[in-house]
């Protein structure tokens, strides 16, 4: 064999790993996937041609193993042990002295040691062995004493590194937890059910399910991904504190949590905890909770272990996010454009630190993909102030005798029936002029927040006015005054003059929010800005064939076809011309449309926080005004983010990403350029 040949195996080894970490563990490629399969396959083809080349650690060995017939029992090197749980401040404190009283008998005081925080990751907990950096076994938690051999199917994870970066120890058991993102999560137990399988309750039990399969080909299709948090047994390697670990890890190419933090008290313990349960519902995975341990090693040898537990760490819990529970009734509601949504009547259940009674099934067609029927036990999510939604039925729980629930055949609001359109996930209720329930929808979303913004006319009043006849659709509003107002029953003279006063600021909302509080069909509030900076008027969007729509960004040909229809539908343009007659504005400001050839043309901004002086929508024109656009979301393809005060999350996520920070004279002066 040429020299030349073992070589370049090794060069794309090493460039495969590379890449593999840049991919998996810093969510930041260099590699289309066309160039990283070339340079895969090459490998591959090397290996083939000659087998002595293809060695334990190849990228080329992630995949393909044949099934198991069974799992190997292993024995970890060092026991896995479990976590006493803290679910509030005051155990956490509890906690804090019952350390400081152990440690004080040895004449150690509590100045003399700290604390680590980082989040408890909902998944399964794994170890993997190296021996000179090279993985040799992966297993399962088990007992904690013995565990499954489950290598093959750990090593088609791709943040699971075959070999260490660096040199490295004789031995050590890395610890972690496997996971399964949660947007991955609910695609799988619609495909499962669809297939006829049974679904996972939450994302824990998928990424179980995954990895305690003897198939590793059916672990690679599902895209798991992994937390590194800490050593076990180790020989050549010796590490003073618990984030010396952590870092270690880093080093080596594992993906370890960035938000892992060291604490001197457990006030900042307290506060760290709260932080993670106020961010969790912005998470890609499933957290229940944060862990604590004591920073300093030499003391987990003096603590000790009490049972399965190590008086040294603890876990703060949080509420669970998924539950199950029993669905009770299916029943539909009229939305503003005449879909019938069904929802669930659930048994009550707690969920996320609430009592749940009623969740989305979003769509019949949803309801029929996830087999869903009344008389199910369900599992339910819910993040944060998401409406809740029944992810799947529990199949293999399911009573003898329940039937499929189908949409009815008369409009429950106006008893008018019921159509289904061809190609549509929604049957309808075509009495779009004379059904109460689409014009309380529409009412609804017309003043809601981000549309007109109509403060003092909630769900009540749109009801209330609609009920006794004030008003008979979002035009009418604007011929509401005082003197109609307090003849109303238990409507005071300062409620009348206070929504009178919102109506009237109403009229000067920008044109993008008029649009998106007409609520044409499959709008929402992004592709009404995207409409508004195209076409700048309603007149110009009503003139427009789908072919010209759809090279609006974020519209696609079927959404085009949609947007055309419903805009120049009679009944649409009919209200269009009545809010033109009560002064809303239908044309957008120059001001507020992109500008082409400013000095953000092709930047990307976010807002952030509140700004001294601009409002979000004014600075959002200043952007747009210089060639800029504005997105909601911090991304590695972001280009600024604009804070202010109290930026939230948003302000990290960008300083992670290594985003360049403004504040608002720093945007002032770059859009002056």
């Amino acid at each position: 064999m040429s020299a030349s040949f073992e070589q370049r195996a090794e060069e794309l080894r090493q460039l495969l790993a590379h890449h593999n970490h840049l991919y998996y563990v810093l969510d930041d490629p260099e590699l289309g996937d066309d160039e990283y399969d070339a340079l895969l396959n090459e490998l591959r083809a090397l290996e083939e041609e000659h087998p002595e080349l293809r060695t334990p650690d190849s990228p080329t060995q992630r995949v393909g193993a044949p099934p198991l017939d069974r799992f190997e029992q292993v024995e970890h090197l060092e026991q896995m042990l479990s976590l006493g749980n803290a679910r509030n401040e005051e155990e956490l404190r509890g906690w804090e002295n019952r350390i400081a009283n152990h440690l004080k008998r040895m004449d150690i005081a509590a100045s003399e040691f700290s604390y680590t925080t980082e989040p408890k990751i909902d998944g399964l907990a794994i170890t993997l062995t190296y021996e000179d950096g090279v993985l040799v076994r992966g297993a399962t938690r088990g007992d904690g004493r013995i565990g499954e051999d489950v290598t093959q199917n750990l090593r088609t994870i791709g943040s699971v590194p075959l070999k260490m970066k660096g040199a490295a120890p004789e031995l050590v058991e890395v610890r972690g937890e496997v996971y399964l993102p949660i947007a991955a999560f609910k695609a799988l137990n619609e495909r499962r059910a669809e297939a006829g399988e049974a679904t996972f309750a939450n994302p824990r039990n998928s990424a179980a399910g995954s990895i305690r399969q003897l198939d590793p080909a059916l672990a690679a299709e599902r895209p798991l991904s992994t937390w590194f948090y800490g050593i076990g047994a180790v020989r050549g390697l010796d590490l003073p504190t618990h984030m010396d670990e952590v870092e270690w890890l880093r080093d080596k190419g594992f993906k370890v949590n960035p938000d892992t933090d060291h604490h001197q008290g457990v006030e900042g313990v307290v506060k760290r905890c709260r932080w993670w349960e106020e961010r969790r519902d912005e998470l890609d995975y499933e957290i229940d909770g944060v862990v604590v341990k004591v920073d300093e090693k030499a003391l987990w040898r003096e603590l000790g272990v009490v049972g399965r537990e190590p008086r040294w760490a603890i876990a703060w819990k949080f509420p669970p996010t998924t539950a199950t529970t029993k669905l009770m009734k299916v029943v539909w509601n009229v939305g503003r454009t005449g879909h019938l949504v069904p929802f669930a009547m659930l048994e009550p259940v707690h969920v996320g630190g609430v009592t749940v009674t009623t969740a989305t099934l979003h769509n019949e067609e949803d309801l029929a993909r996830k087999e869903v029927r009344e008389g199910d036990e369900v599992v339910v999510m819910r993040a944060g102030d998401v409406i809740p939604q029944v992810v799947s039925p529990i199949t293999q729980r399911r009573p003898k005798g329940t039937r499929k629930p189908k949409p009815p055949k008369k409009c429950p609001a106006c008893g008018h029936e019921t159509v289904k359109p061809e190609d549509s996930v929604f049957t309808i209720c075509p009495n779009r002029t004379g059904c109460p329930g689409q014009s309380f929808q529409a009412v609804k979303h017309f003043v809601g927040k981000g549309a007109m913004d109509i403060d003092g006319m909630g769900e009540k009043q749109a009801l209330r006015f609609l009920q006794e006849g004030l008003i008979a659709d979002v035009a009418d509003i604007y011929d509401l005054t005082e003197e109609r107002l307090v003849e109303l029953e238990r409507f005071g003279e300062t409620s009348a003059r206070n929504l009178v006063a919102s109506i009237e600021a109403s009229r000067r909302r920008p044109f993008k929010r008029v649009l998106y509080a007409l609520g044409l069909p499959g709008v929402g509030y992004v592709t009404a800005e995207a409409l508004a900076d195209h076409f700048g008027s309603i007149d110009a969007l009503h003139e427009a064939d789908p072919e010209a729509i759809e090279e609006v960004e974020g519209v696609g040909p079927i959404m085009a076809v949609q947007i055309s229809e419903s805009i120049t539908d009679d009944a649409t343009w009919a209200l269009v011309e009545k809010l033109r007659e009560k002064g809303l504005r239908l044309e957008a400001d120059p001001g507020e449309r992109r500008q082409a050839g400013g000095p953000l043309e092709g930047k990307t901004v976010v807002l952030t926080g509140t700004l001294p002086e601009l409002t979000r929508e004014e600075a959002a024109a200043l952007v747009k005004s210089a060639g800029g656009k504005v997105t909601s979301a911090v991304s590695k393809k972001t280009d600024y983010v604009v804070a202010g005060d109290n930026p939230g999350s948003k302000l990290a996520k960008a300083e992670k990403f290594g985003t360049e920070i403004l504040d608002e004279a720093s945007l002032r002066e770059l859009v002056a350029r």
